[in-house]
């Protein structure tokens, strides 16, 4: 296989009401959203046609849909399916995809909290895979 390249999206910003409290299912929160496509991009870079890649504004609007969509109990399921819906893109061969959960209810100080998921095209069955 030829070496891959990437085009990464950072901080995607949606509204969901993802988690496993009741608060968390009745009042929602915002989550973040960074994705790492991986894909060749020669042909687009030859070209200089978006039509010949991935369009990072149409991956934006995806995620959001996703994470505005169907609750789920855990974040991990939020970034499977994203990671599941944006595999259907013929051009990309694997992702990574971060979903940061910046107001989970956590008793202590804390920053940030995030899932990372790693896909590939060529999973068995959806099985995470390091990129």
């Amino acid at each position: 296989m030829d070496v891959l390249d990437e085009i990464t999206l950072t901080g995607v910003r949606a509204f969901g009401y993802h988690g496993v409290f009741p608060e968390e299912r009745r009042e929602g929160q915002e989550f973040v959203v960074d994705v790492t496509l991986r894909l060749s991009t020669a042909r687009a870079a030859a070209s200089d046609d978006v039509a010949d890649t991935v369009h990072y504004g149409e991956v934006a609007e995806r995620i959001v849909a996703v994470v505005a969509g169907e609750p789920r109990n855990l974040i991990e399921s939020v970034a499977a399916r994203i990671a599941d819906d944006l595999l259907t893109y013929d051009l990309i061969e694997s992702l990574a995809v971060t979903i940061h959960k910046p107001q989970a209810p956590i008793t202590v100080p804390f920053s940030d909290v995030a899932v990372t998921v790693h896909r590939s095209r060529h999973d068995r069955a959806g099985e995470a895979v390091a990129l």
